[in-house]
């Protein structure tokens, strides 16, 4: 998980209307790693977009990083730091995985059930570029028939919390959203 999801630009005035900020992004059906992504983030007054690369590539790995796992992501000292001070929200209609069927890759399309943004817990890196690693964390019981990791899900209702509270008290977050929640379907 997760390294492809969908962003269509009808998305944006919803984005832009919870955060009270202007968002804009474009369409692009399949951002996979090193792109650029539209993310949401604190500002001084309310919320703003930050515009990030998506994967790290620290001295010590062979290859992009893309995601970092909830459970130990306020730990590790890769994301330690960002973790706390740098969080971020990615907005998407949703992501992809594939599985094998019948010795076939067969994609999936994941996407909230009312086909409203989902918003991806991410941490950013202010280096020479904003670069954005996704949170990942254990999948609900639908998921899991997909894939042994889904996104980090923040709920709209919980982006304040998201973005103001302590490490410690973010550990409700950092668990998997209700399956009730998430709409599955063959990918295009």
């Amino acid at each position: 998980m997760c390294g492809r999801f969908h962003v269509d630009n009808k998305i944006s005035t919803i984005v832009s209307n919870l955060f009270n900020t202007q968002f804009d992004v474009a369409t692009n059906t399949n951002f996979s790693p090193s792109q650029t992504v539209s993310t949401i983030t604190t500002a001084e007054n309310g919320y703003q977009q930050i515009n990030a690369n998506w994967g790290i590539k620290p001295k010590w790995s062979k290859k992009l990083i893309i995601n970092a796992q909830s459970e130990t992501v306020a730990i590790k000292p890769t994301f330690k730091q960002s973790f706390q001070y740098q969080r971020c929200l990615v907005p998407c209609n949703g992501w992809y995985e594939w599985r094998t069927e019948d010795g076939k890759k067969v994609k999936y399309f994941f996407e909230q059930v009312d086909k409203v943004p989902l918003y991806m817990a991410g941490i950013l890196f202010k280096n020479e570029m904003t670069e954005l690693v996704t949170l990942t964390t254990a999948p609900n019981e639908k998921c899991a028939q997909y894939h042994k990791r889904m996104p980090v899900l923040i709920l709209p209702e919980d982006k304040d919390y998201w973005f103001g509270s302590s490490i410690e008290q973010l550990v409700p977050l950092m668990n998997h959203v209700n399956e009730k929640f998430i709409d599955i379907q063959l990918g295009a």
